[in-house]
C-alpha cells in the first residue's frame, strides 16, 4: 500500500515533503485547499484538526510534523535518520525544543503575544528572546542537532529557522546562516522544495 501524503504547498507540508524525499519513501499525494477540501467530511476523517500535513501509511495516520518526521526516520530505517544510541538525547531533546518552545515562542510574537516577566512560567517557553538564544548557542557548538551527522531532526528543526529566517519570524543569526546553508544545499531539500515551488506558481 503506497504512502498517502495530504498537503497544500503552502503550508507545513513543505516540511513533511522535505522528509518524505529524505527518507526515500514512495508516496501518493493527495492535494487539499484550505477552507473546502481541508475541512470536508472525507479529510476530517483522517484529521479531525482539518489541517495538514498527514500522512497515511500502512492503513495508520500520522498528524503534526515533527511527529510525522520521526516517525518517517523509523519507518525508512535504511536512510539512515533515526538517531544512533549515543545521540537519542540530543535527537529527541532538539526535535522536541523545535515542536514546543520554537514553535510556541516564534507563533505567539507573530500574533502579537508578548510574554511579561511575571507570566514566563506559565508560558513553558519562557520568552522568545531566551528561546532564540539557546537556539543559537546549540548551532554555535554544532553543525547538527546531533553533531556531526545530519538526522531527521534537522528536518524538523531545521525547517523551523530555514522559514523563520525566510518569513522574519527568527533573526538571521551568523549560526541560523550557516545551518540553513548547509541544510537548503541537500539534494532532498531541493527535489521537494521545486516540487512545492512549482504547485505554488500553478495556483498563481
Amino acid at each position: 500500500m503506497a504512502l498517502k501524503f495530504y498537503t497544500n504547498p503552502m503550508s507545513r507540508g513543505q516540511i513533511a515533503r522535505w522528509a518524505l524525499h529524505e527518507a526515500g519513501a514512495d508516496y501518493d499525494q493527495i492535494l487539499l485547499q484550505y477552507g473546502t477540501t481541508m475541512k470536508a467530511d472525507d479529510y476530517l476523517k483522517v484529521n479531525p484538526m482539518g489541517k495538514v500535513p498527514a500522512i497515511e501509511h500502512h492503513g495508520k495516520v500520522v498528524t503534526e510534523g515533527a511527529a510525522i518526521c520521526a516517525y518517517l526516520a523509523e519507518a525508512f530505517p535504511d536512510a539512515g535518520l533515526a538517531p544512533a544510541a549515543a545521540e537519542r538525547a540530543d535527537y529527541f531533546r532538539w526535535l522536541f525544543f523545535a515542536a514546543g518552545p520554537v514553535e510556541a515562542a516564534v507563533t505567539n510574537r507573530s500574533l502579537g503575544f508578548e510574554v511579561t516577566e511575571d507570566k514566563e512560567r506559565v508560558a513553558g517557553y519562557g520568552n522568545y528572546d531566551r528561546v532564540v538564544d539557546v537556539l543559537d548557542a546549540k548551532f554555535q557548538a554544532d553543525d547538527y542537532v546531533c553533531g556531526t551527522r545530519f538526522t531527521m531532526a534537522d528536518v524538523y528543526g531545521g525547517a523551523q529557522i530555514v522559514w523563520g529566517m525566510q518569513f522574519g519570524t527568527l533573526p538571521e543569526r551568523d549560526s541560523f546562516v550557516a545551518y540553513a546553508k548547509r541544510l537548503t544545499g541537500r539534494d532532498a531539500f531541493k527535489a521537494a522544495k521545486a516540487i512545492d515551488d512549482a504547485l505554488i506558481a500553478e495556483n498563481g
